[in-house]
């Protein structure tokens, strides 16, 4: 069966398989499942700026073995940008709670490498989803401010921007789905869902590296006005468990 990871480039997919195999073969039955997430299980990889996103799920984590893998994961690092997570089976269940935007995008996208999902038919309770929202595009509108005194002069700034707004596709893109709307998750539709919704210019959003300045005033503007709906979201659930 075809899937995202066969329109990766082939050295990256290669390394991909080379890293499946060498983990396999290192942890044996400890390797419970080996799943791609993110922008590469999504389609929307891009070569030279994505990362392609891995998720190990371990039987065990002893340091032994953790070190075993330490040559692997830095080949497949630094010669792919392949990026690995790892949890223990055990704990996957418990921390829905913790990282209800991560288990979410998980169990929508990702794609099984090796054993079988852990994050299959998991739900995720609304109210975790929101204060995850919240948090996430607070931090970012917070560290903007940050972004605009150390890089406003410097001619990487429109860069950084467009870094800051590929990080909120992830948040938007839950509020979007906690207000019913329904949209392909992959940064472009989001961006222009988000900016429709919140009635903000999309066209310099888009134009970041051309001219940061109205691509930061555009991001601003959108994160302030979707911070106001989400925060909105949590007192309408408050009054709701009130009643």
């Amino acid at each position: 069966m075809t899937t995202a990871l066969d329109r990766l480039p082939t050295n990256i997919k290669a390394r991909l398989d080379e890293l499946e195999a060498t983990l396999a073969a290192a942890l044996d039955t400890d390797l419970v499942a080996m799943l791609v997430y993110g922008s590469a299980a999504r389609g929307d990889y891009r070569e030279g700026e994505s990362d392609v996103d891995v998720l190990l799920v371990l039987e065990n984590d002893d340091a032994g073995k953790l070190a075993a893998l330490g040559p692997a994961l830095q080949l497949a690092r630094f010669s792919a940008r392949i990026e690995v997570l790892m949890l223990r089976r055990d704990e996957v269940p418990n921390a829905a709670d913790c990282f209800p935007l991560l288990y979410d995008d998980v169990a929508r996208h990702s794609i099984v490498v090796r054993g079988k999902s852990p994050f299959e038919g998991m739900r995720i309770e609304s109210e975790h989803k929101r204060l995850r929202i919240e948090q996430e595009l607070r931090e970012a509108r917070i560290r903007m401010r940050r972004v605009a005194t150390d890089m406003g002069g410097d001619p990487t700034f429109g860069r950084a921007v467009e870094r800051k707004i590929k990080q909120v596709r992830g948040p938007l893109w839950a509020l979007l789905a906690l207000k019913g709307l329904a949209v392909e998750d992959r940064l472009d539709p989001v961006i222009d869902a988000a900016a429709k919704t919140y009635e903000v210019d999309p066209a310099p959003l888009r134009r970041a590296r051309e001219d940061a300045r109205a691509a930061y005033d555009a991001l601003a503007k959108l994160l302030d006005r979707a911070l106001v709906d989400v925060d909105r979201f949590g007192q309408d659930s408050g009054q709701e468990s009130r009643a």
